[in-house]
């Protein structure tokens, strides 16, 4: 048997070869089915078709299984040229499906799984659909190369509407379309973490990682091992009005910090391995020291010398000097990102090659944003 598309250019052609098997068990009593086994091959596939099915009873009935397996997709490239805005320029595909159908209502289950599946140079035909195929392979494609799609259909005959391969493209037309417009919601569903692994949290004015940021870019890094296809973009954000007030208390801190250091360098001590850390019970102490280090005009006594202040008072004028410019949020925006990018480089064992730093930018407070291409 052979079937052409004409209609398509170039021209499609399938061939049904070799078909051969048994149907036994026809009868004309509506108790009996028959069984099915067919066996043959469709343009160089295997295909098998088995189950049972009665056709004389006055309202169809059947439970049959079928699959092709290994069709070489390259054959349908001029419908992937149409359809997809590209051809195909290799790939296998194995179809599995499971058909039902009683007092005619249909359950049907339907797996399509594509190997190594490679799309050729974008379609020139003006009127090709343009769809971002490419993002949606990465986004399926496990780390063999492979993609297995699911797609479980039912309904009545009856029903005006129903349409049974209008039903199976509307389904994964729409489970692509939901991949690459939520690509997030799809490998959180899959390697847990949910949508919200599309950005990482911080505390406003600081690039520290914060403790349920851990579990995020574990899933996220699980993903992209599992999803070789996949590159990552990381965007830190800033906010200079909500966090003005933190990051100078950040640089505060440093001063307190870089004192610190140098008392821990003149006693030829060792750093600590994780950085220097200001205890609470040294904080007033060496908020004294810096304060006499700084160069703004202090508050004098009657005598003309720099009044001694409380701890909170002499916090406060530092903080009221300290200067920001725009080039402190774009550093705290490009830590954000290089935080989040070193973790999954040196923990989560993504390659650098794979991720990408985006220029900061201003309008969200306390978090780096993730997209994946």
């Amino acid at each position: 048997m052979r079937f052409t598309d004409n209609f398509i250019k170039p021209n499609y052609t399938a061939n049904l070869k070799e078909l051969g098997g048994t149907i036994t068990g026809l009868s004309s009593d509506p108790a009996h089915n028959a069984n099915v086994d067919l066996r043959g091959n469709v343009s160089g596939a295997p295909l098998l078709i088995a189950g049972r099915v009665h056709p004389l009873k006055q309202e169809l009935s059947l439970d049959l299984r079928a699959e092709v397996r290994g069709m070489e997709l390259s054959q349908l490239s001029a419908y992937a040229d149409k359809y997809v805005g590209y051809g195909i320029e290799k790939g296998k595909m194995t179809f599995e499906v499971a058909y039902a159908l009683e007092n005619r209502q249909l359950k049907a289950e339907n797996r399509l799984v594509l190997d190594q599946l490679t799309f050729g140079k974008e379609s020139t035909n003006p009127d090709a659909t343009k769809l971002p195929v490419n993002l949606a392979v990465a986004l399926l494609s496990d780390r063999n190369g492979v993609i297995d799609i699911n797609v479980p259909i039912g309904g009545s005959l009856d029903d005006p509407q129903f349409s049974l391969g209008g039903i199976i493209l509307k389904v994964i037309g729409n489970a692509i379309m939901k991949t690459v417009t939520s690509p997030f919601a799809l490998i959180g569903s899959l390697f847990g973490g949910g949508e919200e692994l599309s950005m990482l949290e911080f505390d406003q004015g600081r690039s520290a990682l914060l403790p349920a940021s851990e579990g995020k870019l574990k899933s996220l890094a699980k993903a992209l091992t599992e999803r070789p296809g996949l590159k990552l973009d990381i965007t830190g954000r800033f906010d200079d009005a909500a966090e003005a007030d933190a990051l100078k208390h950040v640089a505060l801190e440093r001063k307190l910090r870089q004192i610190k250091t140098r008392d821990l360098q003149s006693r030829s001590s060792e750093l600590p391995a994780g950085g220097v850390v200001v205890a609470k019970e040294e904080y007033a102490a060496l908020l004294e020291r810096a304060y006499k280090d700084e160069k703004f005009v202090k508050p004098r006594n009657a005598l003309g010398f720099a009044k001694a202040l409380p701890a909170q008072e002499m916090e406060k004028l530092m903080l009221a000097n300290i200067t920001l410019d725009q080039d402190d949020f774009i550093t705290l925006g490009n830590r954000r990102a290089q935080v989040a990018k070193d973790w999954l480089v040196a923990h989560g064992q993504v390659p650098p090659e794979r991720i990408f730093l985006v220029a900061p930018k201003a309008g969200a407070a306390g978090r780096a944003e993730f997209a994946l291409h």
